[in-house]
């Protein structure tokens, strides 16, 4: 009995106690279910963010990955085309190559052929040698006639001087200002004035002016003398009569007539030999050893 007794005082007490505790559950669930809220938000939330993360870890691999292989990609794209460039830029200058050794074989052989322009360029240059010969020639001849031309009209103002100063002329009781006996020999402008005659100045108006522009009237009668040689001392006398023109049909003396015709007279090949072709040396050339060999040959 007493044993029953105390199961039930005890079972008493556990239904109190439960009760209790039971009444005290609901009175603090409230305040558990917001702690367990905020625990379970915060361990989610930590879940969360360290899923999170591992995405973003995996992402940036992928992403790595995968702008890797696009990159190689592009680069083995850019060195295909510098590749292919590269290529065709040595088929280019290869091509330019053939096309510049054809066109300079083909322009040398059927247009423009080496041999034929290298002998017209040394036939050229003999022809501008033999050319520029006779030019030099020319000049020296035109340079004698300029030069016998001064001359001669430097002793034509000579004589005219003389014929002007032929009061001056030596006696034989007096001597002239041009033969000074302090002299070894007489000056030259007294020789010239014995081999000169005096001549009025009517006369030698004319050829004062004549004198004065550099060249002989041919008009005037020349001092005594032969007409071309107006400084040789002869017997002829001055005569009152009028001067008559020289005949037209009459030739000048060379140092009076045109230079076109003095050059013609003394340079008569030269315009022959500036007209002529460059190969004309070489054909005259292949001409004379022709006849050479026939000579030697003995045919006709």
């Amino acid at each position: 009995m007493a044993e029953l007794l105390n199961l039930r005082s005890e079972i008493e007490y556990l239904q109190k106690e439960h009760f209790y505790r039971s009444s005290l559950a609901e009175e603090n669930s409230e305040g558990d279910n917001q702690a367990a809220t905020l625990i379970q938000s915060w361990f989610r939330g930590c879940k969360v963010r360290v899923y999170l993360s591992h995405l973003h870890k995996k992402a940036i691999i992928i992403q790595k990955i995968w702008r890797g292989f696009t990159a190689r990609a592009r680069f083995r794209q850019m060195v295909k085309a510098a590749y292919f460039i590269m290529k065709m830029n040595f088929y280019e200058e290869m091509a330019v190559r053939v096309q510049r050794r054809w066109r300079g074989f083909f322009v040398r052989k059927y247009i423009h052929n080496f041999y034929a322009r290298k002998s017209y360029l040394e036939g050229l240059s003999m022809k501008n040698e033999l050319v520029r010969r006779e030019l030099d020639e020319l000049e020296e001849l035109q340079k004698r006639e300029r030069d016998c031309l001064e001359m001669v009209k430097e002793q034509t103002a000579k004589v005219y001087q003389a014929h002007r100063l032929h009061h001056l002329l030596s006696t034989k009781q007096c001597p002239g200002v041009f033969n000074s006996p302090f002299r070894p020999a007489p000056h030259e402008m007294e020789l010239l004035l014995r081999q000169v005659k005096y001549q009025t100045p009517t006369k030698l108006a004319s050829r004062e002016r004549a004198c004065l522009l550099g060249t002989p009237a041919p008009t005037v009668q020349s001092f005594p003398g032969t007409p071309t040689s107006p400084w040789i001392k002869t017997r002829t006398c001055c005569s009152l009569r009028p001067i008559l023109p020289p005949i037209a049909s009459k030739k000048q003396q060379d140092l009076f007539r045109k230079p076109g015709e003095v050059w013609e007279q003394h340079v008569p090949e030269l315009s022959l030999g500036l007209q002529t072709s460059y190969t004309h040396l070489g054909e005259v050339q292949n001409e004379l050893r022709l006849k050479s060999l026939r000579l030697h040959s003995g045919t006709p």
